[in-house]
């Protein structure tokens, strides 16, 4: 027999025998016959050119080689067994490693802080990575390669090969600063169409975003002046302009609480914007994942609770 042709069930046998220092003791653990024990035995004398075991009153003990021989037999064995049957345990109190989600910053405010809450928590002692959706070649390169286990966002048409899996719906509003020209609870369609609007770029910058889609299938338009990269710059340029800036509920909701800004109806019936995360088919079944997946999940039922989301 050459040397490609070793199989497990002979280091198997191999080990248990320079364990056992018996051919019927290892035969009786194994469920074969004495004979066929016996026989596998002759393979790894006949490759290794030492008997391996060899007899001392009424029982065997290894040669010295055969000795050397337990420990890479027991390695080898672990190996094989982790391929055939690999371990689904994942325990997050005492896990090391690092998780990466990549998420557009309009949920810093409100999402981002549940998800760490819930991830410090449960796994104090791993890292959680928070990253921009185009970090290392974009979210969709970086879910393949590994870079990246979840993607939280809520763009109209996501990747049609990525898992997804839906967490809340929120609803557009519009946010203006609190002495606007156009008078609380008078925001109408026509004077929507008339304002000058902000806007954040979208994730790829090209292509109408996720807002403008949405405002387009209801049949509206908005006149964009002005484009920021960020959505966390927006609220500050509303409070020292006449832009009005079209965004969901929760994150309109939270900065009308902390600066002179106010929270207007959109003054036409607009479809839900939809939040959702995504993650590639290689990390499916990956035990470490599912459990990232479901700490998303469960924050974002926590949210949609406080913040009384559709």
């Amino acid at each position: 027999m050459s040397k490609d042709a070793i199989d497990s069930h002979l280091i198997r046998i191999l080990h248990t025998l320079l364990e056992e220092g018996s051919v019927s003791r290892t035969a009786s653990l194994l469920g074969q016959t004495q004979p066929a024990i016996s026989v596998a035995l002759r393979w790894p004398r006949e490759l290794t050119g030492d008997p391996l075991l060899v007899r001392s009153g009424s029982h065997m003990v290894p040669t010295a080689h055969g000795l050397s021989l337990v420990a890479p037999a027991a390695q080898a064995l672990r190996g094989i067994d982790d391929i055939l049957h690999p371990s689904q345990n994942f325990d997050p109190a005492q896990a090391r490693q690092t998780f990466r989600i990549a998420s557009p910053d309009y949920l810093d405010v409100f999402f981002v802080p549940a998800i760490v809450e819930r991830f410090q928590r449960a796994a104090p002692l791993a890292r959680l990575e928070f990253t921009h959706l185009l970090a290392g070649g974009g979210y969709e390169q970086g879910l393949e390669n590994g870079f990246l286990d979840v993607v939280i966002g809520n763009w109209q048409t996501p990747p049609g090969h990525l898992r997804l899996q839906p967490l809340c719906d929120d609803q557009l509003v519009c946010l203006m600063r609190e002495d606007h020209p156009v008078q609380r609870g008078r925001l109408d369609a026509q004077s929507y169409a008339q304002a000058s609007h902000l806007a954040v770029a979208t994730h790829n910058g090209s292509g109408p975003g996720t807002i403008d889609i949405a405002l387009r299938e209801a049949g509206l338009r908005r006149n964009v002046d002005v484009t920021l990269p960020y959505f966390g710059s927006a609220p500050y340029v509303l409070v020292k302009s006449d832009l009005i800036f079209t965004t969901t509920l929760s994150f309109a909701r939270h900065h009308a609480e902390h600066l002179p800004l106010r929270v207007e109806p959109l003054p036409i019936v607009a479809p839900p914007l939809r939040y959702y995360q995504l993650w590639h088919e290689r990390s499916h079944r990956a035990a470490a994942s599912c459990w990232l997946r479901k700490l998303v999940a469960q924050a974002a039922l926590g949210v949609h609770a406080a913040s009384n989301i559709d």
